[in-house]
């Protein structure tokens, strides 16, 4: 009969299996040595075959303790995330989003007390991060990604329209008036926009502005949110992504004083489990994302589009 051993004997084998110590899997559990070994023993006991080999200050699996592992830790996974999503159910004031860096930086956290304001009776909680997410096993209930998808399995909206330009500031603009003299520019570039296929980078607007320089990078960045700071510090001239620099362009801090502009098919979506769309924390959050993106004009409208894909 495949009944199954106590739950707390499955437990201290899967942890000591994971740490093949049965005193670090002891420290983890909270209880001592002899009770962990207790439970094992016990293990051992209801399956019929052992589990370790002990050895001198060590242990080793068994063939049947290599072929229960697996199970156990996946199993224990699988709970965990399962008691982390019934538990959610009862948290009605928080709501747990997961965004980029650059976009939790430049975008949401300038608004945050916009938010709190509109909405005090949610509590708001970020992870900036760019890992690809599992809602249930990550407690997590809304991301915000950039990129192409598509998402299986997950409600998805596009967030902004998205282009590519040069950006600078001001006093920059007036000492590289047109492009051509951006090729004595010094240029910035943001890689994380690296992924994308076909590429939109300085080297793609040049070709499209008609140029013949090549490029020549002054500085390159990882992240986004750092080269828009050493864009308004004066540092060069970005090619950067519309939708986060609108607040920027919009003040007045940066221009993008040139009328070309590349399109790509990627764009920030926010996305969240299927059917949770209409879950009263997400769908406020999600209708105040789209009233703060209307709020700024993107100038897009003023722009010539070219799909990168043209230029391919």
């Amino acid at each position: 009969m495949d009944r199954l051993p106590p739950l707390n004997a499955l437990r201290a084998f899967e942890a000591a299996a994971r740490h093949m110590s049965f005193a670090k899997a002891a420290e983890e559990l909270h209880v001592t040595p002899a009770a962990l070994s207790f439970q094992i023993k016990n293990l051992e006991q209801h399956l019929g075959l052992p589990l370790f080999r002990r050895l001198n200050r060590a242990v080793d699996l068994t063939e049947a303790g290599r072929a229960l592992a697996p199970g156990t830790a996946a199993g224990f996974e699988e709970l965990t995330a399962a008691w982390r999503a019934a538990r959610r159910l009862g948290e009605s004031r928080t709501l747990d989003v997961t965004a980029g860096p650059a976009f939790t930086a430049k975008w949401l956290a300038p608004r945050l007390y916009a938010f709190a304001q509109a909405h005090p009776d949610i509590e708001l909680r970020f992870a900036a991060s760019l890992r690809q997410m599992d809602f249930q096993r990550d407690a997590v209930d809304v991301a915000i990604r950039y990129g192409y998808g598509p998402d299986p399995g997950l409600y998805s909206q596009d967030l902004m329209d998205e282009a590519f330009m040069p950006m600078m500031r001001p006093d920059l603009a007036a000492r590289y008036p047109d492009p051509d003299s951006l090729a004595s520019a010094p240029l910035l570039y943001d890689d994380s926009h690296a992924f994308l296929n076909p590429p939109a980078t300085w080297r793609e607007w040049f070709r499209a502005a008609g140029l013949r320089a090549t490029p020549v990078p002054a500085a390159r960045f990882s992240q986004a949110d750092h080269a828009l700071d050493a864009t308004l510090a004066g540092g060069g001239v970005l090619f950067g992504r519309s939708s986060l620099a609108v607040p920027l362009l919009a003040s007045g801090q940066l221009v993008a004083p040139f009328p070309l502009a590349l399109s790509t098919a990627a764009r920030f979506r926010f996305l969240c489990r299927e059917g949770q769309d209409s879950q009263p924390r997400i769908a406020a959050f999600l209708a105040w994302l789209k009233e703060e993106i209307g709020r700024y004009p993107n100038g897009l409208e003023s722009k010539t589009l070219l799909p990168v894909t043209e230029l391919a």
